[in-house]
């Protein structure tokens, strides 16, 4: 008796959205279709990056690259809205490498919490 087995099949989402998590020490890039399932995600230790290196805007435009071409190979993605959170270095380097690797960008909105006088900041780096 044969067994029934899955054959995967491509699925084609033609626009998605792009979120984009850029913390202090890392940059998070998930893209997702039209609903917000995700179908590819990506970071710099994805690609090889470690320690300091991955919160470099270099590292970020890297992962975003390598996770957009995976997204167009895949499934067919061709356009995104991509969404930023957070503070890292690697906000615009992210969009950039998305843009790069020919995706087509048709919004940009910056979803940064903002506390209106909320919970105590945490401490300042010193420089």
């Amino acid at each position: 008796m044969a067994k029934n087995s899955k054959k995967s099949t491509k699925k084609n989402v033609r626009s998605g959205m792009a979120m984009i998590q850029a913390t202090f020490n890392n940059t998070i890039i998930t893209l997702t279709d039209g609903e917000g399932n995700t179908l590819v995600q990506g970071s710099p230790a994805v690609i090889g990056f470690s320690g300091s290196r991955r919160s470099t805007a270099f590292a970020a435009t890297k992962a975003a690259q390598d996770t957009a071409k995976k997204a167009i190979k895949k499934y067919g993605l061709k356009e995104v809205k991509v969404f930023i959170k957070g503070p890292g270095s690697g906000r615009n380097a992210a969009v950039k490498g998305l843009d790069a690797a020919g995706l087509r960008i048709t919004s940009l909105i910056d979803r940064t919490p903002i506390p209106h006088n909320g919970c105590r900041s945490r401490k300042a780096p010193r420089n």
